[in-house]
């Protein structure tokens, strides 16, 4: 039998960091986006699949009840599939105590979009510069994106944001602090220094590299989700019994019955993506 020897070590530690790289890679694409700062970039297309050049996506987040840490996980929702963390919101905001409706605001839903770009000028971290990375924004820079591809600067714009050459304009993003939270309503695409003197074969290389945005979260199971909420929000665990709620909830399927009917006096049909929040105002 062969014996443990530091060589069989350092190949141990070594796939290990390599599966650690490999499960970050995703997110350590994402541009950092600090207030103070404007980064200057060039929206990149995908010319194999134009369809995926916008990934739209919803996810939730809080700070984790059990450890006080940030959590988030993709909402399967995105992809028009049943919502485990939905579902629990969902039947505590309409049947929880004022206490429990209050705790469970912490849940947010947000709604984000990637997409691809060149970086050419990063401030925050000028080792993105010359790089493709992924840019993550909500619905302040969607507006602006939307508008300048099918809206009021269509004429001025339209495709020459995802052009590479100097017929091509830039889109500069501001970031600026309202309160507790950026804003970027100030960002602009702009056709200043539109020329970034690359090369036909640079512009292809560029346009090559791009991310799979579909990729950058990892989809979790309807029961890794709900471990999650039970972990991380109802701080119960696997080894430990939960604790009675104060008030009895709906089963899982009364609730979705229940969103699902709601869903239909709204004329929308069961299989579209849900917004709790909006279906939650009429109520």
């Amino acid at each position: 039998m062969s014996t443990f020897n530091t060589s069989m070590f350092e190949s141990i530690k070594d796939a290990l960091t390599s599966e650690d790289k490999q499960k970050n890679n995703g997110l350590s694409d994402i541009i950092q986006l600090k207030p103070g700062n404007t980064y200057t970039v060039r929206l990149l297309p995908n010319v194999a699949e134009p369809k995926k050049t916008f990934f739209h996506h919803y996810v939730h987040g809080w700070n984790s009840f059990e450890t006080g840490k940030y959590v988030s996980a993709l909402s399967p929702t995105t992809f028009g599939e049943r919502d485990p963390i939905a579902e629990e919101r969902y039947k505590i905001l309409r049947n929880g105590t004022e206490e429990e409706k209050e705790k469970v605001k912490s849940i947010r839903r947000s709604e984000q979009w990637f997409i691809n770009v060149y970086v050419i000028d990063d401030p925050s971290n000028a080792e993105n510069n010359g790089k493709v990375k992924v840019l993550r924004y909500g619905k302040q820079l969607h507006a602006i994106v939307n508008n300048a591809i099918s809206g009021d600067d269509a004429d001025e714009f339209g495709s020459k944001i995802f052009d590479l050459t100097k017929d091509g304009v830039n889109f500069k993003i501001k970031v600026e602090k309202q309160g507790d939270f950026p804003s970027y309503t100030s960002s602009r695409f702009t056709t200043s220094g539109r020329d970034l003197g690359l090369s036909k074969d640079k512009q292809e290389e560029i346009y090559n590299s791009i991310k799979d945005l579909e990729t950058i979260y990892r989809l979790k199971t309807a029961d890794e989700l709900k471990q999650m909420f039970d972990e991380h929000y109802l701080c119960v665990t696997a080894d430990a019994p939960s604790t009675p709620q104060a008030v009895k909830l709906p089963a899982a399927d009364e609730a979705v019955a229940e969103l699902s009917g709601k869903v239909k006096q709204t004329s929308a049909p069961v299989t579209e993506d849900l917004d709790i929040d909006e279906l939650l105002k009429g109520l």
